[in-house]
């Protein structure tokens, strides 16, 4: 597969591609028996900072075996602990996957689109904040247009946008786990979310 994946969340069904995507690209780190950690990375003080604390709440009742979701709206993880975090992760988990989740600024014309790629998330850097590479790989969601005021931008974002964006990005994790869990155990008994409909 190409090395970014990119999808518009404007598009209701477009969390499955996420699933699909997710699911072909993480099948050998399912075999290798590594945990799965989604860092998500944001502060709930941010409108456009928010999207991956957002994503963290919809989806912490999934921590659970391999998987493993941190950074939430009640315990974010943003540029003061982000480092400490990292740490208590990597003590805790041995070798662990970790999938970086960020909200990002980009051109008019990506705002709402969503980014995957197979390499680390570079935190902090629209805002020139000095912070480690994160993770193996990276879920990014353009939620404004980049410019020369990014913090302002961030702060004046429209909630409906991140909105937008965490609630695929949300689904696309959770019927990835789903799939996962369903093809490994073939069990059927799996717990069910609802997200609200567009």
């Amino acid at each position: 597969m190409a090395e970014v994946f990119s999808i518009d969340s404007k598009i209701s069904s477009s969390y499955i591609k996420i699933r699909d995507y997710l699911f072909e690209e993480l099948q050998h780190v399912l075999k290798q028996g590594r945990c799965i950690v989604f860092l998500c990375i944001g502060t709930d003080r941010s409108t456009g900072d928010c999207l991956g604390p957002l994503i963290g709440y919809k989806l912490e009742f999934l921590s659970r075996d391999n998987i493993h979701i941190f950074g939430t709206l009640q315990n974010p993880i943003h540029s003061k602990n982000l480092v400490e975090k990292l740490d208590q992760i990597n003590l805790k988990f041995n070798n662990p996957y970790i999938i970086a989740i960020d909200a990002c600024l980009g051109g008019i014309n990506n705002i709402g689109k969503i980014f995957i790629e197979k390499k680390s998330l570079l935190p902090g850097i629209a805002l020139n904040k000095n912070l480690p590479a994160v993770g193996q790989m990276s879920i990014t969601g353009i939620v404004n247009i980049s410019g020369n005021f990014d913090f302002l931008v961030l702060q004046n974002t429209r909630l409906n946008t991140v909105m937008m964006i965490s609630d695929i990005i949300s689904k696309g994790i959770y019927h990835f786990v789903l799939k996962s869990t369903t093809n490994n155990s073939h069990s059927k008994n799996h717990q069910v979310i609802s997200f609200p409909s567009k």
